[in-house]
């Protein structure tokens, strides 16, 4: 698809690389109203919880299936992000989930090296017709843990992946040697900049050590033609509707004066993407 925020020079990075580093698709007056609405927000803070590492740190994360019509949902239905998506998708595209990911100051923990699709394989989807947005709460650096991505890693297909700490891994074997081949780049982002990958790209964060916290929120999407095959903890194909890209402010002011959360979680329990797969 031609139409839509990205250009043609962008649709064939995404073809080549995996990614797209989209700078300022979301402008500081949004991103200021989403980083006060999840900071502020304790249902997000308490329906939060951890995944280790496997290093010795902890990922804290919220995590919701459908976008709803609050400010997180007008970010994940706006118009500029979902015909990106529809653009690098090739057709219609619905919400597989959004999370929140925050990651906190010194105490942030890493992201093992593995692809979207090797758990989400799992949940019944045949094909890695999938992509993942993710917007820059914080600014991202080095030093507070930016997403770092493997060049190109998206064309190796699904790599078997097993649990390390409480999450989803791919084979080491197959990433050192793939590190060897392939241009590793850190993902550092401004608040406001939308990093977009590829279900199979391969991709990992540090821990962050710094004193400045990194949130993100990553929206999810499938093809609405990959409908899974079977029933799991995140959605079949439920049709999207995109809102105009207005919504975010006048809904993101609206917010502060109900201060209430439209947002379905996901209970911790239901979470299975990585306890589904073998530990051996």
């Amino acid at each position: 698809m031609s139409d839509g925020p990205l250009t043609a020079e962008q649709l064939s990075d995404f073809e080549r690389d995996g990614f797209i580093l989209v700078r300022g698709l979301f402008d500081s007056e949004e991103v200021d109203l989403l980083k006060r609405s999840a900071k502020e927000d304790r249902e997000l803070d308490a329906h939060s919880y951890g995944k280790d590492d496997g290093e010795g740190g902890t990922v804290r994360l919220s995590l919701w299936n459908h976008p709803g019509d609050g400010i997180y949902g007008m970010f994940a239905r706006c118009n500029r992000l979902v015909t990106a998506m529809e653009q690098l998708l090739a057709g219609e595209v619905y919400h597989y989930h959004s999370k929140m990911i925050m990651k906190d100051a010194k105490v942030g923990g890493a992201w093992t090296w593995h692809q979207d699709y090797g758990y989400w394989y799992q949940n019944g989807i045949l094909y890695p017709d999938m992509a993942s947005a993710s917007i820059a709460v914080d600014a991202a650096t080095k030093e507070n843990g930016c997403m770092q991505v493997l060049t190109g890693s998206h064309h190796c297909g699904r790599i078997d992946h097993v649990l390390s700490g409480d999450q989803a891994g791919a084979d080491m074997e197959r990433v050192d040697e793939l590190v060897k081949r392939l241009p590793l780049v850190y993902c550092e982002a401004e608040p406001g900049d939308v990093l977009m990958f590829h279900s199979n790209l391969l991709h990992r964060s540090d821990m962050n050590r710094s004193d400045n916290p990194r949130w993100s929120m990553i929206c999810c999407y499938n093809a609405a033609r990959n409908d899974p095959y079977k029933d799991s903890h995140h959605p079949r194909y439920t049709p999207l509707n995109k809102v105009d890209d207005g919504m975010i402010k006048s809904v993101g002011v609206k917010r502060f004066e109900d201060d209430q959360s439209d947002v379905a979680w996901l209970d911790t329990s239901d979470d299975t993407s990585a306890t589904s797969l073998s530990d051996n």
